[in-house]
């Protein structure tokens, strides 16, 4: 078993909110292994949750870090990370 995290900010022009929170929570829950996503130093909390995660109010710019525990722990991280980084806002 193999463990990774990625520090990455925010591209979303509104943050994580519905949408885009949707869209992280599905595809850590379609990783199969246990992901989690922290902001700034705070807690980590279950990434495939979107409650947990909207809860952190993460607006764009901020930095977060992802973890990942598990076969494929360094791809579905930098594919998470990537996912974050990416303005699902714009047109």
């Amino acid at each position: 078993m193999s463990q990774a995290t990625r520090t990455t900010r925010i591209g979303s022009a509104h943050g994580l909110h519905a949408r885009p929170a949707k869209l992280f929570a599905q595809a850590a829950k379609d990783a199969g292994i246990p992901v989690t996503i922290a902001k700034g130093d705070g807690n980590p909390v279950n990434a495939a949750s979107i409650l947990a995660v909207i809860a952190l109010g993460i607006e764009q710019g901020d930095e977060v870090t992802v973890g990942a525990d598990g076969d494929d722990a360094d791809g579905v991280a930098d594919r998470l990370a990537e996912l974050l980084r990416t303005d699902h806002d714009a047109e």
